[in-house]
C-alpha cells in the first residue's frame, strides 16, 4: 500500500474486479485512495449486485472514458425464472411467483434467441440513467413515475451456458446502453413465468477482458512499485482506434489546437508524435481530410 502522501497528479488506467455489494463509486474511491490520485473516474457503473470488469481512469485518462462508455460489452448473467421482482434483480422485492415446470429447453432456447439483434429497449426504472439531474432509481424508490427514453440497442450474441431450472446462465455481448436486467425481465414475460437477475458479471469492455483484472483485496495487498506496474497508459482504453503519427511540427500545431489537412481516411484516430511516440490525444479526420483535435492530452504523461 502506498505511503500516506498528499494526493497527486496521476494519469493512467487500472482494471478492477468490482466486488459484489458495493457501488461502483465506492470501489472507485477505494482504488483512488490506494493510488493517492487527485482525479479519477470509472467508465460505466455496475450495480452493487454486479461484479466484474470496471476500468478506472486517473487524471488525463478520464478525458477518454467516454470512449469506453460507448464501447461494446460482454456480461455473464444468471436469470432466475419463476420470480419477478420490482427491480428485476435479486435485490428487489418479489412481486409475482409463477411455475416453471412446464417449460422445455427448446422453449427457453427459442425465447433467448429472439433477443439477438437490433431492438428498442426501455431502461429499468431502477437504472442509474438520469431524469432532471437525478437517477431514475431516486424516483422509483419514492413511487414516482417519470418518462424513460426508449433506446436503440443491439445484442450481438447470447450463448446459453447452462439451463438448470429455475436458473438459466447466459453470456451476452451487447452495445452500449443495454440493460441486462431488462432483457431478463422481458425474457421472463415472454416465457410467461417471470424472471429476475440472480447474478451478473461484466467480463469484457471492448479492448479489455477479465483476464487482466485484480480484485480490490489484491490491489490493497500490492506494494507501491507493484501498484505503479499495474497502471496502464492513458490511451489504454482506445487501443482499438487506428493510429495517426505526426512529425514534431504538426504535433506542436495540434497541441495548439490548430487544424490541418492529412492523407488519412475520415474517422477517429489516436494521435502520436512519431519521433517520441508520445500520445497526443484523439483527433477526427473529416470527409475533406481536415484533421482537427477531438480530445487532447493537456500534460505530458
Amino acid at each position: 500500500m502506498l505511503a500516506r502522501v498528499p494526493f497527486r497528479d496521476l494519469d493512467g488506467v487500472v482494471l478492477l474486479d468490482k466486488p459484489k455489494g458495493i457501488s461502483s463509486n465506492r470501489a472507485l474511491q477505494n482504488v483512488r485512495f490506494l493510488y493517492r490520485a487527485k482525479k479519477a473516474g470509472h467508465t460505466g457503473a455496475l450495480d452493487p449486485l454486479a461484479t466484474g470488469l470496471l476500468p478506472i481512469c486517473f487524471g488525463e485518462a478520464t478525458k477518454f472514458s467516454q470512449f469506453l462508455l460507448d464501447a461494446d460489452k460482454v456480461y455473464q448473467v444468471t436469470a432466475k425464472l419463476g420470480e419477478r421482482t420490482d427491480t428485476s434483480d435479486a435485490e428487489g422485492e418479489v412481486v409475482q411467483i409463477r411455475p416453471t415446470e412446464q417449460l422445455t429447453v427448446e422453449e427457453i432456447e427459442d425465447a433467448i434467441k429472439s433477443f439477438v439483434g437490433k431492438q428498442s429497449q426501455m431502461p429499468s426504472i431502477y437504472s442509474a440513467l438520469k431524469y432532471q439531474g437525478k437517477p431514475l432509481y431516486f424516483y422509483a424508490r419514492q413511487g414516482i413515475e417519470v418518462p424513460r427514453p426508449v433506446r436503440e440497442i443491439e445484442v450481438y450474441f447470447i450463448n446459453i451456458d447452462e439451463i438448470d431450472l429455475p436458473n438459466v446462465t447466459m453470456t451476452i455481448s451487447c452495445s452500449k446502453g443495454t440493460y441486462i436486467r431488462t432483457i431478463v425481465d422481458d425474457l421472463g414475460e415472454k416465457l410467461g413465468c417471470g424472471a429476475h437477475v440472480a447474478e451478473l458479471r461484466r467480463t469484457e469492455v471492448f479492448g479489455f477482458s477479465e483476464s487482466d483484472i485484480l480484485s480490490l483485496e489484491a490491489f490493497e495487498a500490492l506494494s507501491e512499485a507493484e501498484l505503479e506496474a499495474r497502471l496502464l497508459g492513458s490511451d489504454a482504453g482506445i487501443s482499438y482506434m487506428p493510429i495517426i503519427e505526426l512529425d514534431d511540427e504538426h504535433a506542436a500545431r495540434l497541441g495548439n489546437g490548430q487544424r490541418f489537412y492529412v492523407e488519412q481516411e475520415p474517422g477517429s484516430y489516436r494521435a502520436y508524435n512519431q519521433n517520441t511516440n508520445q500520445f497526443l490525444g484523439v483527433v477526427q479526420v473529416e470527409d475533406n481530410k481536415l484533421l482537427q483535435p477531438k480530445r487532447m492530452m493537456s500534460v505530458q504523461s
